[in-house]
C-alpha cells in the first residue's frame, strides 16, 4: 500500500522547487537517475523541459514509461 504523498525539494536550472509525490515514485526517480549516471536534479530538469502540465504528474508518467520500456 502506498504511503502518504510527500513534498520533495529539487533544483531545476538553479531554482529550488518542490514536488508532491508518493515515496515510491521518488525512489524510482532516484533509481532511474543512478542507472543513467545523472543526478536526480538533472533527471527532473529533463522531465521538466519535456512536460506540458503539472511537474508532479509529469514525473509519475515518466516513471511509468520507464518501467514499461
Amino acid at each position: 500500500m502506498a504511503r502518504a504523498i510527500g513534498k520533495y525539494s529539487v533544483a531545476i536550472e538553479g531554482h529550488r522547487t518542490s514536488v508532491s509525490l508518493e515515496p515510491e515514485f521518488w525512489h524510482a526517480l532516484k533509481v532511474i537517475a543512478a542507472a543513467r549516471g545523472v543526478t536526480l536534479g538533472a533527471l527532473v530538469t529533463e522531465v521538466d523541459r519535456m512536460r506540458a502540465g503539472n511537474l508532479s504528474s509529469a514525473l509519475r508518467v515518466f516513471v511509468l514509461k520507464e518501467i514499461v520500456k
